[in-house]
């Protein structure tokens, strides 16, 4: 039978009943449905993987030119295995440079040298060591030569091996050490049965340097991007998290209950929890110290970049962070109401030396970012100090219904007593950062620069 929306089929089974089948129209529609909800899911998916990485170069422009300049290193490089009159010249270890730009390029122009001068001093190292004992090993005939290859592979191996273990030459040498190890092995057992060994490792460390020396300089002449000031940079978003972490903590625990809409709460509750990324970032500020040293002049620093001053700033700014994380989780444990009468009487204190504390952290910030020696942070730091004092003269003049109620009111004292530690911490990190700004990288504030005109003109006099 023909139906207007397609073909139907009846099938008649022994027992005399009918049963009809799916018609061919309604099974088209469910696979169309099937193949649109798919294509709308893929579409989904590719829309929102596109929008995530277009979000990350628009966050930080530098990782797009950062791929860049890693593809025109290796186009430059290319130009070393493509090209015969080149290729002849370098050998058939073209390929050696290539594979040292795609492992010595990083981020930042630290790490490349880090990595481009551990590199090609490992590959000297090993390379001419190798050598030696492999000649060492001719001369002392057939009999020991397996001998003292076997032994010096196990030695050096073992010894180099072990100095990783060691911290600082495992922070500065790791991955010097682990080429030497490679190169030295790999040039060693295949010296044995190559009879050029010497041209064998010049042709290497040649290529190495050529893939060093077009990587170095992409990085440093093409935006070049200092771990040094990636490590200036943290510190100063460290610092204003601190700021900001401080302040959201104590009006978080003045605020009272439903006062504040959703997205009000969800923007104080990120800006309490900064204190955390203080916290996470030794491992980021390590790291950036350690490639700083290798960089050279550049910026206001030149060679007197005072990575070790950052890292005791960083280390002061862990000690607030963890007195701030303290006065977090009191908060958010008190279960016992206090006193109205008690509450009122010491927010006031509480807000203000929070307010200081904030204020502190946030100047010394502008001081690092301007690169001038503030002026007014002495001021503030008196102020901060003062407002401590006074909350400790408002603990000992509690009201009498304080007393009656001690176990309701301890979360407040224990409170005030946070922000006590937390006002003298925020003033060892101040005694930290003055230890940078009176370098000479650091310009002389508006108020010292009068006073030393003021001088002159009294001496002229």
């Amino acid at each position: 039978m023909v139906a207007s929306s397609g073909f139907e089929l009846q099938v008649t089974v022994p027992s005399g009943s009918s049963v009809k089948l799916e018609t061919e129209t309604t099974l088209l529609s469910s696979v169309a449905a099937w193949m649109r909800c798919l294509i709308s899911n893929l579409r989904s998916k590719v829309s929102k993987f596109a929008r995530r990485v277009w979000k990350i170069g628009a966050d930080d422009p530098r990782k797009v030119i950062h791929c860049m300049k890693v593809g025109l290193a290796l186009a430059l490089v290319s130009v070393f295995y493509y090209t015969r009159p080149l290729y002849e010249g370098v050998g058939g270890t073209a390929m050696w440079a290539v594979m040292t730009v795609v492992v010595v390029f990083e981020f930042t122009v630290g790490g490349s040298l880090y990595k481009g001068l551990n590199r090609a001093t490992a590959t000297l190292c090993a390379g001419a060591l190798a050598f030696g004992i492999h000649w060492l090993a001719i001369k002392s005939g057939k009999t020991t030569d397996h001998i003292i290859l076997g032994a010096s592979v196990f030695v050096l191996s073992s010894v180099a091996t072990f100095s990783r273990f060691i911290p600082a030459i495992k922070t500065r040498f790791d991955y010097g050490i682990t080429i030497f190890i490679l190169t030295f092995n790999l040039v060693a057992v295949s010296g044995y049965r190559v009879e050029q060994l010497l041209t064998l490792v010049q042709w290497r460390f040649c290529t190495i340097t050529i893939g060093i020396s077009i990587c170095l300089t992409v990085c440093v002449v093409i935006r070049p991007v200092w771990a040094g000031e990636e490590l200036h940079n943290l510190i100063i978003c460290n610092l204003e998290r601190l700021a900001e972490s401080i302040a959201e903590t104590v009006a978080e625990c003045l605020k009272e209950e439903g006062s504040t809409t959703a997205e009000c709460k969800q923007k104080s509750t990120s800006k309490v929890q900064g204190y955390k990324g203080v916290l996470n970032s030794k491992a980021s500020e390590d790291s950036l110290a350690n490639l700083a040293r290798w960089e050279p002049s550049h910026g206001r620093f030149s060679f007197q970049h005072p990575w070790r001053q950052y890292l005791k700033i960083g280390a002061a700014m862990r000690h607030c962070a963890y007195c701030i994380e303290s006065l977090n989780s009191c908060i958010s444990m008190e279960n016992q109401q206090p006193p109205d009468s008690v509450k009122n009487h010491l927010a006031v204190f509480y807000t203000k030396l929070s307010s200081e504390c904030s204020k502190v952290l946030k100047e010394i910030a502008n001081s690092f970012r301007s690169m001038k020696r503030s002026s007014s942070v002495d001021y503030l730091v008196e102020e901060m100090k003062n407002t401590a004092e006074e909350l400790q003269t408002a603990l000992s003049s509690l009201p009498q219904e304080a007393t009656a109620v001690i176990m309701e009111t301890l979360p407040l004292i224990t409170v005030a007593s946070l922000l006590i530690e937390i006002s003298q911490r925020v003033e060892g990190v101040v005694d930290e950062v003055k230890g940078i700004t009176s370098l000479s990288c650091f310009k002389a504030a508006d108020r010292e620069k009068l006073k030393l005109q003021n001088k002159a003109i009294s001496t002229m006099a």
